[in-house]
């Protein structure tokens, strides 16, 4: 009996012992009707937790309550999807309440997103939605096996008589493969814009970027010689340049133009999104360039470049502008406020889906 009645009394001292030391419920983030936003991290032994966020210029202090709950408001906030983490003690860590994580190799983050009072262009609307199918194919060029996304549009048959263009889109430095659709709801985007009409019902392909310890021109190599073949083996897909278009952000804006510039005969449309062009196979390829301007001209329907005012590489950016317009290609450039982030990155694609195919 005195067995039975110690069992009893370790066991409920061990439920205490569990439930004390349980991180208690947490909503976080919470977004409120006026569209600010309270973050919540429970870390009991804490003595610091900021709030690092895209929707401020610098780090907020939060505040514990008696429970070991750190919590803190931000004013409202204008709809968009924005990237934040917490500072522990100056350790770096996603918000363990949120499933909604930046796909990202280096950092750490969650995501928030605010909804417009009007659905936005990157929204999830009521409208027909295309598929995204996760791919492998073999690279001759980096001898393995990669992945890639690929989205569908609506109504699209494997087997259908409808061959569509194809978009081929890049994602940034430490990114991968699925923040083109994690975080730039690149699929969203295409669906709500086909829907309204104003984009072309097309397939976009977006390839993992980063090929090392091979190196990093070998992208080039792959996209021309592995990805494409692939795509137009496996999906009904119009091959001629005109069709077929080439975009990316950051190192992917870098990664574009040395993949559309120098493949004007199998792109037609060019699109770079703050380019990152400190790169060797950039200044391989367009230091001491002469193109023939005559010819690239009448290859490409389109040639943008897009960038950010406060971006950290708005200077370069705007003098690589400067150099291919005083190359003489036609180049069109599409300036905006903020800076190196995915929210303007949502809208450089935006603008490209409504350009591209239109000819």
């Amino acid at each position: 009996m005195k067995r039975i009645f110690y069992i009893t009394l370790l066991f409920i001292f061990s439920s205490i012992i569990v439930t004390a030391q349980r991180a208690p419920s947490l909503n976080s983030p919470e977004v409120h009707k006026d569209h600010s936003v309270t973050f919540r991290y429970f870390a009991k032994n804490a003595k610091k937790v900021l709030l690092d966020t895209e929707i401020l210029s610098s780090s907020l202090e939060m505040i514990k309550d008696s429970l070991g709950v750190w919590s803190v408001t931000v004013p409202p906030v204008k709809p968009d999807i924005y990237p934040y983490s917490f500072w522990v003690d100056s350790i770096q860590v996603a918000d363990p309440n949120n499933t909604y994580i930046f796909a990202n190799e280096r950092f750490k983050r969650s995501l928030v997103e605010i909804p417009g009072d009007q659905p936005l262009v990157h929204e999830l609307q009521n409208v027909p939605h295309g598929k995204i199918s996760y791919r492998y194919y073999n690279s001759t060029t980096l001898g393995s096996t990669r992945t890639l996304l690929v989205y569908t549009p609506p109504g699209f048959d494997v087997n259908g008589s409808v061959k569509y263009p194809v978009l081929y889109l890049i994602h940034g430095g430490s990114d991968t493969e699925e923040t083109w659709t994690k975080v730039g709801k690149a699929h969203l985007i295409a669906d709500n814009l086909i829907a309204q009409g104003k984009a072309k019902p097309m397939i976009i392909v977006m390839p993992y970027g980063n090929v090392r310890p091979k190196p990093m021109p070998d992208f080039t190599k792959d996209v021309v010689n592995d990805i494409i073949p692939f795509v137009e083996s496996n999906y009904p897909v119009l091959t001629d340049s005109k069709n077929r278009a080439v975009a990316g952000f950051s190192v992917g804006g870098g990664q574009t133009l040395n993949i559309g510039l120098t493949n004007t005969d199998k792109f037609a449309y060019v699109c770079s999104y703050a380019p990152y062009t400190a790169t060797e196979e950039y200044k391989k390829n367009f230091t001491n360039w002469s193109p023939n301007p005559e010819l690239m001209n009448k290859q490409l329907k389109l040639f943008t470049i897009s960038v950010g005012t406060e971006d950290f590489l708005y200077e370069s950016v705007k003098q690589n502008i400067e150099m291919f317009k005083g190359k003489g290609l036609n180049l069109q450039s599409l300036i905006v406020p903020g800076g190196h982030t995915w929210m303007n990155c949502k809208r450089y694609l935006a603008a490209t889906l409504q350009q591209l195919f239109n000819e």
